[in-house]
């Protein structure tokens, strides 16, 4: 009689144990701050561990856009170009006519070795309307580069136009290469190394 109690009793025991156990798992597998049993660290927390958050990816493009005009700016000092202390509004105003920002600098210095051999108080860098005795005069650096970048954009780019070679067809119709390839050898001066994404 002892035997039957002590074996019921154990499989009552076993029974209830089995029982609490399945509950308690049930409750972990549900509870959104599960933690594993051996290592208290939160499950959450490492299953996400080695993924990059929102936040670091735009911290990435604001220094990648921050290094363009870093970039620029170097390349600007370098030549001794008046258009130095406009190397952001370049940047920026690239970036509002949706057009490479290298390209205005890399025609600037193929047109005038930016700014350097421009016509007197002309603020044109970049030949533009200057055909002969013909020069288009600007106000200042800031409406020039608004001006340019804005033509580039309407009648150069959104036309299809996009290369220094295409460009060139409508820019300087009577050059023979030399000028497209002066402006890519000009804008690849200006490249930023890429920036790999984990």
């Amino acid at each position: 009689m002892r035997k039957l109690i002590l074996t019921t009793g154990f499989f009552v025991v076993l029974v209830l144990f089995l029982i609490f156990n399945i509950i308690l798992l049930s409750y972990l597998s549900s509870h959104k701050q599960a933690t594993s049993l051996f290592t208290r660290i939160p499950i959450q927390t490492v299953a996400y561990a080695a993924l990059p958050t929102a936040q670091n990816n735009f911290q990435d493009e604001i220094i990648q856009k921050d290094a363009r005009v870093e970039k620029l700016r170097i390349f600007l000092e370098k030549y001794k170009s008046p258009l130095l202390p406009f190397a952001e509004k370049i940047v920026s105003e690239a970036d509002k006519n949706n057009i490479d920002h290298r390209l205005l600098p890399a025609i600037g210095m193929q047109e005038s070795n930016l700014c350097i051999k421009a016509p007197k108080e002309s603020y044109n860098c970049w030949g533009f309307g200057i055909y002969g005795k013909k020069v288009t005069r600007f106000s200042g650096f800031d409406e020039a580069i608004e001006t340019v970048s804005k033509t580039l954009a309407r009648d150069y780019i959104n036309q299809g136009l996009v290369t220094p070679e295409d460009i060139q067809k409508k820019y300087t119709p009577s050059n023979k290469g030399e000028w497209a390839a002066a402006v890519n050898h000009f804008m690849a001066s200006l490249d930023l190394p890429s920036t790999s994404t984990p």
